[in-house]
Parts: C-alpha cells; sequence; structure tokens
C-alpha cells in the first residue's frame, strides 16, 4: 500500500501507542537509575539533572522539552506536536509513579544496559510511527530525516554520544561504559527498524 492510500491511525490507535511507546521507555529508565546509568538526548540531560541536584526527574524532563516545541510546530505540524507534548507529560508521569508500583531489589548494570536500551528503542520506534517522539533532540533528529534524509537512528546515535561523554563528572567509568552499550542498544534498534519508507503510516 503506498503512503497516498495509507489510512491514519484512528484516535484508539494513536493513544495506545504513546502510552506503550513511553511505558516501555519509562522501564527502561527505571532500570538506568537504579544502577546510576544516564542515557542520550533530553532525557540523559534529565538524568544528570537529577543526580547532581536531586531534583524530580520527571519535573526537570518537562521542563527541558518546552523549548523544542516551537521547533516541532514548525517543522513536524500540530499533530507531531500536539502527540509529542502529550507522550512528553505521560513519560514524566510515569518515571514518578513506576518506582511505586515496581521495587527492585538488585539490577544487573550490564543487563540495565542492554534490555534498557532495546525497550527504549522499541518505544521510541512506537512513538515514531505513530507521528510523535519524547521531544527535545528526537524532535530535531526527525526533522533532519524527513528534511534530509539522514537517519534519524544514526543522527541520535551521534547525539546521544556527546552528551554520554559530557556526563563523566556524575558516573564511574565503568557505569559511562554500561551507559554507551545502552544507547548503542537503544540506536541499534532505531537504525534497524526506523528507515524511510518502511512504515507509512501517521
Amino acid at each position: 500500500m503506498t503512503a497516498a492510500k495509507m489510512p491514519r491511525h484512528s484516535l484508539l490507535e494513536d493513544a495506545q501507542a504513546l502510552l506503550t511507546g513511553t511505558l516501555f521507555v519509562a522501564l527502561a529508565l527505571v532500570l538506568f537509575r537504579q544502577v546510576g546509568m544516564i542515557t542520550g538526548g533530553v532525557t540523559g540531560m534529565g538524568l544528570v539533572i537529577h543526580y547532581a541536584t536531586g531534583w524530580t526527574f520527571g519535573a526537570v524532563f518537562f521542563a527541558l522539552n518546552l523549548p523544542f516545541y516551537a521547533l516541532a510546530w514548525l517543522r513536524m505540524g500540530w499533530r507531531f506536536t500536539l502527540k509529542t507534548f502529550l507522550a512528553v507529560g505521560l513519560l514524566a508521569l510515569l518515571t514518578e509513579l513506576l518506582p511505586q508500583w515496581l521495587v527492585l531489589d538488585a539490577v544487573d548494570p550490564l543487563f540495565a544496559a542492554l534490555a534498557g536500551g532495546l525497550m527504549a528503542g522499541a518505544g521510541f520506534l512506537i512513538l515514531f510511527r505513530h507521528e510523535s517522539s519524547l521531544g527535545g533532540l528526537n524532535v530535531l533528529a526527525l526533522w533532519l530525516q524527513e528534511r534530509r534524509g539522514w537517519r534519524a537512528g544514526k543522527v541520535q546515535m551521534g547525539i546521544d554520544v556527546a552528551i554520554l561523554l559530557a556526563a563523566t563528572p556524575w558516573v564511574t567509568p565503568r557505569l559511562l561504559a554500561l551507559s554507551v552499550l545502552g544507547a548503542l542498544a537503544l540506536n541499534f534498534a532505531l537504525a534497524v527498524n526506523h528507515k524511510p519508507g518502511r512504515y507509512v503510516a501517521v
């Protein structure tokens, strides 16, 4: 089926996608925070600020995304911006509620890096395929793919590695290495599955 004939997602389909995608990412963040890891993008920036100041991650993450909505509106349209705003709000809420619903005594850091990275990648993929993201640098990566043809996964990978390296004052070398591994797992899932033309319903 061509892009012209592909039906738009229904409201119910979009709603379940936003909930499922943000839940996957929130679960990944629970694993990362349990072992003291970070990740890339605005999420990683929020974790760094959370670790450095003790401020609530959900509130920091929500605030960091506010400046990017203008770019989302201008470059990706109102529908994408609205869905992204809802997804960001859901993730901010879930990251604060999940520790009350899911208590983990011990998590192997290597497992957290690999499983968390792949789970977050799957969550992003669900959101991307429903014309949404988690704001911030994801918006920039998607805009570059739409306008320049640059692979969103590869663009995001470069940005993420730079943010991880900037976070070295707050993580041990071992956790930094595992954080890089987690970011690679996340972006591997995106690079393999999120290709222009492979999935065109929006």
